[in-house]
């Protein structure tokens, strides 16, 4: 009688170190949540007093909140381009928002993205990940442009995104306080499907209810999943819940903030709360650009979307992953490490082990080790930026004229113009604010800035910026009617 349950015991312990091996050794999942228009300090993890958001600040307390991430671009298109590349935007000529075609041809701007780039959902999938894009696109199919490639052209076995790409959508329905609901971009139905319309202020829900079966299925099929949350919210304009109206833009604002966070929950209490997912998924959360002024809050940082001072470029980044990062790093904040949006893809093919294709050349760095707590350096290289081509100002009613240029190298920041004209050095460590042009003290610092950035700028495909910012910003009329913004 001993022996068969000495051997009983035997088995058991061999089959559970076996699944426990298996657990150990198999891919990480991804969930990349990427929000639209957020500003640095919108969470209250990372210091607003305006409203709570405690599904994101739940996930910081479990993971690491990074305070210097920097996206490449100051604006949507490009920005995604620059995430989902690992190169800098310039390089596919995607340089501010994707529009019409007449609009991209002026401002010389690609159509869309060109699908023989090398994307981390393709990357990915050919490792033998189920990946799946859920939510905003904007890097091809929008407006007249019905041509674009399909998202699952781009890697994805799956995708669900709204009126800026090819393919099945949720489009908005929206409705005021007392009103019956009604459409906006009815004519993006052509832009593939199938179509659903669903009130805006849930269609972070759709994406989200889409995403989950999504991974279930790919659990259950044995393959890990890459996948892309990347909802409407918080672009404008805002329209939260009937019942949550606000009196003004702010209001509204915080309004629509709120509401995502609630309904993130639902996402992060599934992987959180699926045993099998929540030690062995890593979830990155940031945003693409800096917030719409007069609407988020770019924390102690100048300026805000379009530009390249700090509060358009400076995102929040927040990484979660119980079994993949350190016990003693939950809860943490990295204030040192300067990593980028373009290092994101080298990074998650070392996380995964994923083959970097032979011959592909990537701007970004491998930060894996930092985004998973176990180390405080910062990436190696500087980072540069280009101002969209459309906007030397930020908005037609804020007449200051915006850098063209931008580049950061350790604690050091430049911008200045096309020509290295107007040079403004700031230091980062002392001056996050950037209120202080330090360009006298240290005038062979900021000339060698400015002849490396002016020399990367050279070195990219050039858009019509340089054209536009010659023109004077039309003047602000008084009493006059806002026209709706596309981006």
């Amino acid at each position: 009688m001993k022996k068969p349950y000495l051997s009983l015991l035997l088995f058991c312990w061999l089959t559970a170190g076996l699944a426990l091996n298996a657990a150990a050794t198999a891919k990480p999942n991804v969930v990349f949540i990427l929000i639209d228009d957020m500003g640095w300090g919108d969470f209250s993890c990372f210091g607003n007093k305006d409203a709570q958001t405690p599904n994101a600040d739940r996930l910081a307390s479990e993971g690491i909140r990074f305070s210097q991430f920097y996206v490449n671009s100051p604006i949507c298109s490009p920005s995604r381009c620059a995430f989902m590349t690992g190169q800098f935007p310039q390089r596919w000529r995607i340089t501010s928002y994707l529009n019409n075609r007449a609009d991209n041809a002026r401002r010389g701007v690609a159509d869309w993205l060109d699908p023989k780039a090398n994307t981390l959902s393709r990357l990915l999938h050919d490792a033998g990940y189920a990946t799946g894009h859920f939510g905003k696109w904007h890097l091809g199919g929008q407006r007249d442009v019905d041509d674009a490639p399909p998202i699952t052209a781009y890697g994805f076995d799956e995708s669900l995104t709204n009126f800026e790409g090819m393919g099945a959508k949720l489009l908005p329905l929206t409705q005021k306080p007392g009103e019956p609901p009604g459409r906006i971009w009815g004519d993006a139905e052509r832009l593939g499907g199938p179509v659903v319309w669903k009130q805006r202020c849930e269609i972070t829900t759709g994406y989200i209810e889409a995403a989950i079966p999504f991974m279930k299925r790919a659990a259950r099929s044995g393959k890990p999943f890459y996948v892309n949350l990347w909802p409407d919210d918080v672009h404008s304009p805002f329209w939260p819940p009937v019942d949550k109206w606000g009196n003004n833009k702010k209001e509204m604002y915080l309004a629509v903030l709120v509401e995502m966070d609630r309904q993130l929950g639902k996402l992060l209490d599934f992987l959180r709360d699926t045993p099998e997912l929540r030690d062995n998924t890593l979830v990155v959360l940031c945003s693409d650009n800096g917030p719409e002024p007069g609407a988020g809050s770019a924390g102690p940082f100048r300026g805000t979307k379009t530009t390249l001072y700090e509060g358009g470029v400076r995102s929040p980044l927040i990484v979660w992953g119980p079994g993949l990062i350190p016990k003693a790093k939950a809860g943490t904040e990295n204030p040192t490490s300067f990593v980028a949006a373009i290092d994101l893809l080298p990074s998650l093919l070392t996380i995964t082990g994923s083959p970097k294709p032979a011959g592909a050349t990537f701007d970004g760095e491998d930060m894996s080790q930092v985004l998973l707590g176990k180390s405080t350096a910062s990436r190696s290289a500087p980072i540069f930026w280009r101002r969209p081509p459309d906007r030397k100002t930020a908005a037609a009613n804020l007449p200051e004229r915006l850098p063209d240029l931008a580049v950061r190298e350790g604690e050091w920041k430049l911008v200045c113009e096309y020509d290295g004209s107007k040079a403004q050095l700031f230091n980062l460590n002392s001056d996050r604010a950037e209120t202080t042009n330090v360009t006298g003290q240290y005038r062979e610092l900021a000339d060698r800035l400015t002849k490396s950035v002016m020399v990367w700028n050279q070195s990219m495909p050039q858009d019509n910026g340089a054209a536009l910012g010659a023109e004077q910003p039309p003047a602000p009329k008084a009493g006059g009617k806002k026209k709706k913004k596309a981006e």
